[in-house]
């Protein structure tokens, strides 16, 4: 309903004397109307099933063990926060700042994490199959035995990320930048996408890359294996391999 245009008819064929009762009355409508448009985020609100936490500040709080499932925390600042064996499936965390927080064990199946800010963050043993972390910083970050089937890392910065003992089948990693990132103990099993991954001294020793796409021998020569990682055919060892103990990026 357009209330500008029929409180202007309205006040238009009043006298003077009740003109100001009309626009008073057509102002109410109004604010009236962009509110209900509008619903604003409730900081304040518990952690629930589809809690509104847009934009909050919710840094070094204890939350383990809580239930966000649909929630809406885009945005939202977890940094130090302990998240560890929370529920947040479907929850929407586009650019939320994940800063050394701690989501270990949690449910992360339908999630967005699209352009968040999660450095040192940990994330071991979560459930995250299919979930994008596209444009994600996340240097440093634990994955240590998480499953991440089908996740989607393109873009994202992850270097010296640790992702040893995770299943990655069918992840992506186009331009990503992987350096010294570890996959010791991964596997990297249906189509892992690594086309033009910046792949500069991760550890790859041990690791089934036979069925990686993308990959090219610079790329390869660029990284770090051993006489046990398998490669795509066509592609060879580099002649620097196994890497120097000093390079180790620990």
């Amino acid at each position: 309903m357009d209330f500008g245009v029929k409180c202007g008819v309205i006040s238009s064929g009043l006298k003077s004397r009740w003109l100001w009762s009309a626009i008073a009355a057509c102002g109410f409508l109004s604010v009236m109307t962009s509110a209900h448009l509008t619903v604003a985020a409730d900081c304040r609100s518990d952690p629930a099933p589809g809690v509104d936490w847009r934009q909050c500040n919710k840094r070094l709080l204890m939350l383990g063990g809580s239930n966000f499932e649909g929630a809406n925390l885009q945005g939202t600042d977890f940094t130090y926060t302990d998240l560890r064996e929370s529920i947040v499936k479907s929850a929407d965390f586009t650019k939320a700042k994940l800063v050394r927080t701690s989501l270990a064990n949690t449910d992360l199946a339908g999630a967005n994490l699209n352009k968040i800010e999660a450095y040192r963050s940990d994330f071991t043993n979560v459930k995250a199959d299919k979930v994008p972390f596209v444009n994600a910083e996340m240097q440093r970050a634990d994955f240590t035995g998480a499953h991440l089937s089908g996740a989607d890392f393109s873009k994202a910065e992850l270097g010296r990320a640790n992702f040893e003992n995770a299943v990655l089948d069918d992840a992506r990693f186009g331009t990503a930048n992987l350096s010294r990132a570890r996959f010791i103990g991964a596997k990297l099993g249906g189509v892992v996408d690594l086309r033009n991954a910046f792949l500069f001294l991760t550890r790859f020793e041990g690791v089934d890359l036979s069925k990686v796409s993308g990959l090219s021998q610079g790329q390869l020569d660029l990284a770090c294996g051993d006489e046990n990682t398998k490669l795509p055919d066509g592609l060879t060892p580099s002649k620097e391999w196994p890497c120097h103990p000093d390079e180790d990026p620990s």
